[in-house]
């Protein structure tokens, strides 16, 4: 079931450029290629997308 709608990446240009989107789906975030949609997305625990994006920020 999905919660929420996919959400593009806010570094998107809207021409083209190299792009991803993220949505919540219960427990997990999934992560596709705006490129290539139809090969499907990747999941991760809610909690490990969480602290992935925060050692990001922390960079």
């Amino acid at each position: 079931m999905m919660t929420e709608a996919w959400s593009k990446s806010s570094y998107s240009n809207g021409e083209g450029g190299d792009c991803v989107e993220a949505r919540r789906d219960q427990a997990a975030v999934l992560v596709r290629d705006t490129q290539n949609r139809p090969l499907g997305h990747l999941a991760a625990p809610a909690a490990e997308w969480t602290a992935l994006v925060s050692a990001v920020r922390a960079q």
